[in-house]
């Protein structure tokens, strides 16, 4: 069905089916520009304690190290780390806490506090060469690259203006006493990196609407796919029941289908079933079908019925009904069991060709 079907918003339904696969509208950029402006401020507010904490350190340092088994001598190297882990947690541990918590509340604000552990899950199609060729040369990554591309020139022209009229002025400073030049440079460096770090939040807030109304866009349905839906939500319970089995029905339906192409059924032997197909496409062997009682006995039938070898290996066949879902690959912890019983299904194979 053509893109340009989907006019219709996308129902709760639907939105909250992406939200489960982790598809929600986020902007990093915002994130990244409050978390720069959280660390400038609190910079700001820290320096001096900052300056006076990192002074401490290195008159410290310098006393220790006249003594030359302080350099020499574990105890002696022990004390210098002791001071080195005190400094940075008195000065950068504020900075970095404040940066991290910030970068917490602006990521909860954009999404909520709903965690999605559905894209932890391992999926091939994310090292499919091909799906990453696509993704490598396709329109979007155009896209983003011509952002990055206007980020920097729009964050680093708002840095050279402020920067460039401070350069006139600093012959002016020469003779100027160390502690008095040190603060000017670091005002003139903080004006600076402050109307970059609001470019930034400027950016930011842009790409936020972008990106909301991207995920709007990508999340409509179609008018068929709104009126299945209503159908399926507001028909009696009765009717949502009867769909819900000729669903299934389907679904075993298709599963049976791909029995016969298997290459071998693993069975309990009487109350699981679990048939796997290895064509050399997918790096593993895939679950084609599997069951338990009834669904296990018609699965073995269909495998006698199509010449499909039929293995007896009850922990391996409760494994991959209790683990591998229907279409995907076995895990690597079931790789040695399965490769046996493959190499023991082609091994009397072959013996039966040259018989």
């Amino acid at each position: 069905m053509a893109k340009d079907d989907k006019t219709e918003k996308a129902t709760p339904k639907r939105k909250n089916q992406a939200r489960k696969k982790g598809q929600v509208a986020k902007s990093n950029d915002l994130n990244g520009s409050l978390v720069v402006l959280a660390g400038l401020i609190a910079v700001s507010t820290t320096a001096p304690a900052i300056v006076s904490g990192i002074g401490s350190a290195m008159r410290a340092v310098l006393g220790e190290i006249t003594n030359p088994s302080a350099v020499t001598s574990a105890s002696g190297l022990h004390g210098l780390y002791e001071i080195g882990i005190q400094t940075m947690l008195s000065t950068i541990a504020p900075v970095a806490v404040t940066c991290m918590a910030v970068g917490v509340l602006a990521n909860v604000a954009q999404v909520g506090l709903k965690p999605s552990l559905t894209v932890l899950k391992p999926d091939v199609k994310r090292v499919n060469p091909a799906s990453g060729a696509k993704n490598l040369f396709g329109t979007r990554i155009v896209f983003e690259l011509g952002k990055s591309l206007a980020k920097v020139a729009m964050v680093g022209a708002v840095a050279a203006v402020a920067l460039i009229p401070r350069i006139t002025n600093l012959g002016a400073s020469v003779g100027t006493p160390p502690a008095a030049l040190g603060t000017l440079i670091g005002s003139n460096m903080f004006s600076v990196a402050e109307r970059a770090a609001l470019a930034y939040l400027l950016i930011g807030l842009v790409d936020v609407v972008h990106q909301r109304r991207r995920h709007t866009k990508m999340l409509k349905m179609t008018k068929q796919e709104v009126k299945d839906e209503a159908k399926q939500y507001n028909a009696p319970p009765e009717v949502r029941a009867a769909i819900r089995r000729r669903q299934m029905q389907a679904a075993r339906a298709r599963m049976m289908a791909a029995v016969p192409q298997a290459d071998v059924v693993v069975t309990n032997p009487t109350h699981y079933a679990a048939a796997l197909s290895y064509d050399g496409t997918h790096p593993a062997p895939v679950l084609v079908a599997k069951g338990k009682g009834y669904i296990a006995l018609q699965i073995r039938e269909i495998a006698e019925e199509h010449g499909v070898a039929i293995v007896p290996d009850p922990p391996l066949a409760r494994a991959l009904h209790r683990s591998v879902e229907l279409g995907q690959m076995i895990p690597e912890e079931l790789y040695a069991a399965v490769a046996q019983v493959l190499a023991f299904v082609y091994r009397m194979a072959g013996r039966r060709k040259a018989a």
